[in-house]
C-alpha cells in the first residue's frame, strides 16, 4: 500500500534538499525587479565615471581646470625641481647680475615651506643689490634667529648697515662675524677680508689706530689676495696720524700690488681700473713729498700719475696735472 505524501510535504522536502546543496532560493518578481535596477544604477555610475575622468584628463592637457595651458617641459624641468635646485639657480643667476631672475628662484625656494639659513642670507644680498634695504635687513635678520653663529649674515648685515652710514651697527656686526667665524670656519669669508672691512669703517669712524691695527692684521693674513686698496687705506690712517714716511710706503706698496696684478687682469675695463688707481695713488704721494719738502720726488710722482692719464686718454687728469707741475717749476 503506497503512501500517501501531502503537497505541503513535498514543499518542504525541495527546500531541505535546496538547503543541503546550497542552492540558492529563487526570488520573487519583486526581488528581480530590486536587483535589475540596481545594476542599471552600477551601469550608470561606470559610465557617468569614465566620462568624468576623460575630462579631468582633457582639461589637464589643455588648461580647462587651471585656466592655463601647461606645456609639458614645464611640467618636468620646472614645476618639479625642489627648493634646492631654486637656490642653486638663484646663485647662478646672482652672480652673473641677473637680480630680478634670482629673486624669483629664491622666493620659490622660500615659499617651498623647506628654507634654510642661507636661502635667506643669499636673499638678502640680492635684495642689498636692488636697492631694497628693508627688505635685506628682514632676511639677514631672519637668517641670524635661526643659526647666531652664522658668520656670513653679520657680515652681510655690516655691509647693508655701511651703506645706510649706520656705522656702529656695523661695527657691532662685523665683531659677531669675527666671533662667529672664530667658532665655526667659513671658506667664503676669509678673515683677509674681515679685517680689511673693520679696519675700513674704523677708518670711516676717525679710529685711526684701529684702524692702522686691522689693515695690518688684513696683510699679515696668508690666504687671499691682497688688495692695494688695504695699503693705499693704511697710508690714509698713517697722513692722519701725520705719519708721512710710512704713508709714502704704504702708496709705494699700493702702487706695486697693481703693477704685479695687471698683467693678469683678462679685460680692458680692469686694467683702466686698476691704472686709474694707481695714477690717484701717485698723486698722493706727491702731495705727501711736497709736505714733507721732497720736491724731486714730487715730480716724480706726477709726472708718472701723468703717463698714466695720457695712456687712459683722461685729459681733464692731465690738464690738471700739467697745472700742479706748472705750479713747481716756478
Amino acid at each position: 500500500m503506497k503512501k500517501t505524501i501531502s503537497t505541503k510535504q513535498v514543499t518542504q522536502k525541495k527546500a531541505t534538499n535546496s538547503a543541503v546543496r546550497g542552492d540558492i532560493p529563487r526570488t520573487t518578481s519583486r526581488t528581480k525587479f530590486n536587483a535589475w535596477s540596481l545594476s542599471v544604477y552600477v551601469y550608470w555610475f561606470i559610465i557617468l565615471f569614465f566620462i568624468a575622468a576623460t575630462f579631468y584628463i582633457l582639461g589637464r592637457s589643455h588648461g580647462v581646470l587651471n585656466n592655463r595651458a601647461i606645456d609639458s617641459a614645464e611640467l618636468t624641468e620646472e614645476s618639479l625641481r625642489s627648493a634646492s635646485d631654486y637656490y642653486d639657480s638663484s646663485r647662478i643667476k646672482l652672480m652673473t647680475g641677473n637680480i630680478d631672475e634670482a629673486l624669483a628662484d629664491l622666493n620659490t625656494a622660500i615659499a617651498d615651506g623647506v628654507a634654510h639659513t642661507d636661502m635667506y642670507v643669499l636673499r638678502g644680498e640680492a635684495y642689498m643689490m636692488s636697492g631694497n634695504y628693508a627688505a635685506a635687513e628682514n632676511d639677514f635678520n631672519r637668517a641670524i634667529e635661526m643659526d647666531n653663529m652664522n658668520a656670513m649674515a653679520y657680515y652681510d648685515r655690516s655691509l647693508l648697515n655701511t651703506r645706510l652710514e649706520n656705522y656702529d651697527a656695523a661695527m657691532n656686526d662685523i665683531n659677531s662675524a669675527m666671533a662667529a667665524r672664530a667658532q665655526r670656519h667659513n671658506d667664503y669669508l676669509p678673515l683677509r677680508d674681515l679685517y680689511a672691512k673693520r679696519g675700513q669703517l674704523n677708518l670711516w669712524m676717525k679710529n685711526w689706530d684701529g684702524a692702522i691695527a686691522d689693515y695690518t692684521n688684513s696683510l699679515a693674513r696668508p690666504e687671499g689676495i691682497i688688495n692695494p686698496t688695504v695699503y693705499a687705506e693704511r697710508a690714509e690712517a698713517f697722513t692722519a696720524l701725520g705719519d708721512y714716511t710710512s704713508a709714502l710706503e704704504d702708496y709705494t706698496s699700493a702702487i706695486r700690488v697693481i703693477s704685479e696684478q695687471i698683467q693678469g687682469v683678462q679685460t680692458a675695463e680692469e686694467r683702466e681700473s686698476l691704472s686709474s688707481r694707481a695714477m690717484s695713488y701717485f698723486e698722493k704721494s706727491a702731495a705727501l713729498n711736497l709736505n714733507m719738502g721732497n720736491i724731486d720726488n714730487s715730480v716724480s710722482d706726477l709726472n708718472a700719475a701723468r703717463t698714466i692719464a695720457v695712456a687712459l686718454s683722461d685729459t681733464d687728469s692731465v690738464d690738471r696735472i700739467d697745472s700742479l707741475l706748472n705750479s713747481l717749476a716756478q
